[in-house]
């Protein structure tokens, strides 16, 4: 059996009663079970919940996440994306869809991903597996983690060619690409978000595609989902927008007093 839920709902009678989820249940629902003991996300992301107090005496709460889980298939995503923009897919498909044969000068827009150098904002699970993904082409790959500092990051900026992201909502990854990160990009560079949307700053994103300081961009996440049908990134050149397609899931799965339910968020 399946519910849908709204993120303002309120809690489903089970999960009041579980000692158990697996799922990302609206976060002002942990609050309102003095029983939960576990959360299983079904997500790596996790930035929802840090506003919450947790150390409290009374929240014996353990929250754990599927760090590595989708890793495969997200790098392959990124992959993907980098791999359309540099050889034109994009275009190739809306003329393909207007009967619009071009030929040669499409060559001329064309890059290859060989020797490129590419900075991965962030060392997990995902970023290891793109390493490994792009090891082929021979790219110079530079990595930056929580250790690193913003300086070293600025001082690395302006020679990518493709500047990858995939870390989750912290307050330390909050707004590393401002607009003033992203004016420092290399000319003609590629931006790749596949983490969370809070860490780039959206608008001053769209105004350096628009303004084609940055060559393009492959988005899977944004501040609201859906994207509104008026939102700037639709607009904006040599883009692709995922629509949060590298892994998602919406179920959420209670245990309690041997019991175990399944309810749709």
């Amino acid at each position: 059996m399946h519910e849908e839920f709204e993120e303002q709902s309120p809690p489903h009678p089970e999960f009041l009663q579980s000692q158990v989820c697996f799922g990302n249940v609206p976060p002002d629902w942990l609050t309102q079970n003095p029983k939960l003991e576990w959360l299983q996300l079904i997500s790596v992301g996790f930035g929802e919940y840090l506003h919450l107090d947790w150390k409290q005496p009374s929240r014996k709460i353990q929250m754990t996440n599927l760090a590595g889980f989708f890793t495969e298939p997200v790098a392959q995503s990124m992959l993907a994306g980098v791999l359309a923009l540099y050889r034109g897919i994009d275009h190739l498909v809306i003329l393909k869809d207007r009967r619009n044969w071009v030929g040669d000068p499409v060559r001329e827009e064309l890059k290859t991903l060989d020797q490129a150098t590419v900075l991965l904002y962030g060392f997990g699970s995902i970023h290891r597996r793109f390493a490994e993904l792009i090891a082929p082409f021979g790219c110079r790959v530079l990595t930056f983690n929580s250790r690193t500092t913003l300086g070293e990051l600025d001082r690395h900026l302006t020679a990518a060619d493709v500047v990858v992201s995939a870390v989750p909502d912290t307050p330390e990854t909050r707004g590393v690409f401002s607009g003033e990160r992203l004016k420092r990009f290399k000319q003609g560079s590629l931006f790749v978000n596949f983490g969370r949307s809070s860490v780039v700053d959206e608008n001053a994103l769209i105004e350096g595609l628009k303004l084609k300081k940055l060559g393009g961009a492959v988005i899977d996440v944004t501040t609201e989902e859906p994207l509104p049908k008026e939102h700037g990134l639709w607009d904006c050149p040599n883009t692709l927008i995922t629509q949060h397609s590298g892994a998602t899931c919406s179920i959420f799965f209670c245990s309690h007093g041997g019991t175990e339910t399944q309810r749709k968020v």
